[in-house]
């Protein structure tokens, strides 16, 4: 089978080109399963019921988050309520959502999927790696295929935690950085990794947000409330081609789809 995840998402721009080229995606690539990033997706900091609802609904299986998650105070309830929407789940007990589940494809396969949250210029959450090692184990007692969105700021971090899931888990994605990088491969083991993803927003910004706010607040060192950028959108994502019997990945493709 073969199953897509889609970079964090930002904002209204990255919503909409969502909508406008999935479908041609899925086709080309014969896709069965969806997982898109949407920590970003409403105005560039969080995610609400609305723009959750929104990329679902365009045919995103499965959302996962991020430190941002909870950005936006009215969509926090809908974290507890939607089972389809993720948040890191090395967050301490009790914090609004889930940071795993298992979920069944298009073609009636299931898919488990467990979203965690890197410590390395980050919060000082529990640690992902035994979080990880310990939801991908209990996931796999399920389903065989087992996906990892690992939302992290250092790619040392990254490459650490997918050799440390190499031949668990089917597929180590990195997110947050909101650059695609080019090491996508296939690690011992048979577990896809790539150290980020990439966006699927404006490119012609600061990862994401508008370029003069973000030069501003460089240059200057006060505060100023981001701004989602304007123009060309890139969607970025990765196609992972996994053996359902074994849940190992064959191999791990680069999206990168431009349009305005």
């Amino acid at each position: 089978m073969n199953i897509l995840f889609v970079g964090d998402i930002v904002g209204r721009p990255g919503r909409h080109a969502l909508a406008e080229r999935l479908p041609g995606i899925v086709e080309a690539h014969g896709v069965d399963f969806t997982i898109a990033n949407c920590e970003n997706s409403a105005g560039g900091l969080g995610v609400t019921e609305r723009t959750a609802t929104e990329l679902l609904d365009a045919g995103v299986d499965v959302l996962t988050g991020g430190d941002h998650s909870w950005d936006r105070a009215e969509g926090v309830p809908f974290l507890d309520k939607c089972e389809r929407v993720l948040r890191p789940a090395n967050y301490p007990a009790g914090t609004a959502g889930r940071g795993v589940g298992v979920y069944t494809s298009s073609e009636g396969r299931q898919v488990g999927v467990v979203n965690l949250q890197g410590r390395v210029f980050m919060k000082p959450l529990e640690c992902p790696f035994r979080t990880g090692l310990e939801l991908v184990r209990s996931t796999k007692k399920e389903t065989p295929i087992v996906v990892v969105d690992f939302h992290a700021e250092a790619t040392s971090e990254k490459t650490a935690m997918g050799h440390y899931l190499a031949g668990i888990a089917t597929c180590v994605l990195g997110t947050h950085t909101h650059v695609q990088t080019a090491d996508e491969r296939v690690l011992t083991g048979g577990t896809a990794y790539i150290s980020d993803v990439g966006m699927t927003g404006p490119t012609d910004s600061v990862i994401g947000m508008l370029t003069e706010v973000a030069m501003e607040r460089f240059l200057m060192g006060m505060p100023r409330r981001y701004e989602v950028g304007e123009g060309p959108v890139v969607l970025s994502a990765v196609v992972i081609d996994v053996d359902e019997i074994t849940g190992t990945a064959r191999s791990i493709e680069r999206v990168a789809s431009y349009g305005e």
